[in-house]
């Protein structure tokens, strides 16, 4: 064993959990205070856009969360990191987070033993902060005995060097839209641009009152224009149809794996199919650029509309899960898709200014 990384059991909720200790041990490091953090991170093959500082900075500027990441060096590698922020609102109480408003969020780790051991020491923390509870979104060999919380479909596609190869593992119902759009004169720019954004913001208004959700506040995609579309680590593709946009999608990127983000459009021209076209260019782009894979975002598992659409791009299919601690009950609990409830038809009917207003007040207390 290294003697900068010695590992010791004991227990924190969970039965045989372990405990990083020793020389180098358990530290608590903030990636916004970190000198080049990224490229800490990067050392591991797992760490995706949502490890980077930069995500970092959009939850902290945007909603105030404290970034608190548990690590383990060897020396002056990083040998594992569970990101953690800490959510702290007067309406819905204090608690751990990794990380909010994320698909999945890896513990990064040599080893599950490593793993496991800064999760008992992110427990520990949490206890002394009083959190409610302690939520993980993504976390390999947690423990056998502990069912996940909640569980989503991934969705990733390989990105080969020749866009035939590509495009021929699509299905044919995919196919046939991406040329329907070509054939309805659909124009796409893939954009950096603060103007791309405030077009996508326009159709994310729109398709988030569509789905009974309320529109994330400008401030959120403010700050992810500052911290990543303007740092080169995002892109916007937007399609348009005689000069009216009619869908556009954001894509984060990292290393070399991208992953779709936020998706729009506008509902009077679906029928183009100007979607399946944005994912095409974006997909184009990405591999034309030598990027390894696209990541499709999480899917609920009772969205099956969604899932057999990201499918239809020939993506290899997974299973994202994640994990609650419940500190008053002292124990992992179920969890139920928050997307879906009565407040749908509500948001549903509600305007769009008065959605935007209420979700620039909730989302700080939501994650």
């Amino acid at each position: 064993m290294s003697p900068s990384l010695e590992i010791g059991r004991a227990s924190s909720g969970l039965g045989e959990a372990s405990r990083v200790t020793g020389k180098e041990g358990c530290r608590r490091l903030n990636p916004l205070e970190t000198p080049e953090w990224d490229k800490l991170v990067l050392a591991h093959p797992e760490a995706s856009f949502f490890h980077s500082a930069s995500w970092a900075a959009v939850l902290r500027d945007t909603y105030r969360h404290s970034p608190h990441y548990f690590c383990a060096m060897k020396g002056e590698r990083l040998a594992a990191t569970l990101p953690v922020m800490e959510v702290n609102s007067p309406l819905t109480g204090r608690r751990g987070v990794s990380l909010p408003f994320t698909d999945e969020c890896l513990c990064l780790c040599d080893d599950p033993v490593t793993g496991q051991g800064l999760f008992g020491e992110a427990m520990d923390f949490g206890r002394k902060r009083g959190w409610r509870y302690l939520e993980c979104r993504g976390f390999k060999n947690l423990s056998e005995e502990n069912s996940p919380s909640l569980s989503f479909y991934g969705h990733v596609l390989a990105l080969a060097e020749r866009e035939d190869r590509i495009f021929g593992q699509f299905e044919s119902s995919v196919r046939r839209a991406i040329r329907k759009a070509e054939n309805a004169k659909i124009q796409v720019e893939v954009s950096q641009s603060y103007e791309s954004l405030r077009t996508y913001y326009s159709m994310h208004c729109q398709t988030r009152k569509k789905h009974g959700l309320p529109p994330q506040s400008p401030s959120f995609f403010s700050n992810i224009f500052k911290h990543v579309l303007s740092q080169g680590l995002g892109c916007i593709v937007v399609a348009s149809h005689q000069s009216r946009p009619v869908a556009a999608a954001i894509f984060f990127h990292f290393d070399d794996k991208a992953i779709y983000k936020f998706g729009a459009s506008d509902e009077a021209f679906q029928h183009l199919r100007g979607n399946n076209l944005v994912m095409w260019e974006a997909i184009k782009w990405y591999a034309g650029k030598g990027y390894a894979s696209l990541h499709f975002g999480r899917s609920s598992i009772g969205n099956e509309g969604l899932r057999r659409y990201k499918l239809g791009f020939g993506t290899a299919e997974y299973k994202i899960d994640y994990f609650k601690y419940d500190y008053r009950k002292e124990a992992f609990v179920a969890e139920r898709d928050k997307v879906f409830g009565w407040f749908n038809g509500v948001f549903r009917l509600m305007p769009i200014a008065l959605s935007r207003m209420l979700g620039r007040l909730l989302y700080r207390h939501l994650s």
